[in-house]
């Protein structure tokens, strides 16, 4: 505990301090978090294995509004409606979703059909950034590792793996 008064821990201070409630519904265990800058954080856990599953975030816009979840585990599950006549995503865009496993950081993304030597997956250590490219130049991605820079982690090129099966691109980084 001599990190943590040192300051090496502070995203753990933060979440002691958040205000939190907790409840049990469809085999899930829910925490909300509301940080003392009215930030939310919503955290969903399956109750009979304790795996992460959802953790998503709100913020009020600069203007006060009440914006959108952002999820940055899991994914939003909306029903489709299919009578709407408006313009919608294509089914067959890729879906970047992550979830992570007890002993990995794991991202998925889906409807990307190429071989695997296509796929470059390089890292920016500074930035605790991940950057995908395939050499076809048909699918290019950046994102950034939040937990890891929370946490103060390092990020190696050498903890990557990748792997892909039924058009998945599977990043794993351990």
């Amino acid at each position: 505990m001599a990190a943590a008064a040192e300051g090496k821990f502070v995203w753990l201070e933060t979440l002691r301090t958040a205000r939190k409630t907790s409840l049990v519904q469809d085999g899930r265990r829910k925490v909300h978090y509301t940080f003392p800058d009215e930030i939310e954080m919503v955290e969903e856990y399956d109750v009979s294995s304790g795996e992460l599953l959802v953790r998503k975030w709100k913020k009020r816009s600069s203007v006060g509004r009440e914006s959108k979840w952002e999820y940055e585990i899991g994914e939003d599950i909306r029903p489709v409606n299919l009578d709407t006549e408006n313009i919608s995503e294509s089914r067959g865009n890729p879906i970047f979703t992550r979830k992570d496993n007890s002993k990995a950081f794991q991202w998925r993304i889906r409807n990307l059909p190429y071989p695997l030597n296509v796929y470059s997956v390089t890292v920016d250590e500074d930035k605790y950034s991940i950057t995908i490219r395939t050499s076809n130049k048909k699918y290019f991605k950046r994102f950034h590792i939040t937990d890891m820079e929370r946490a103060k982690l390092n990020l190696e090129q050498s903890a990557i793996s990748i792997a892909h099966a039924n058009n998945t691109l599977i990043i794993t980084v351990s």
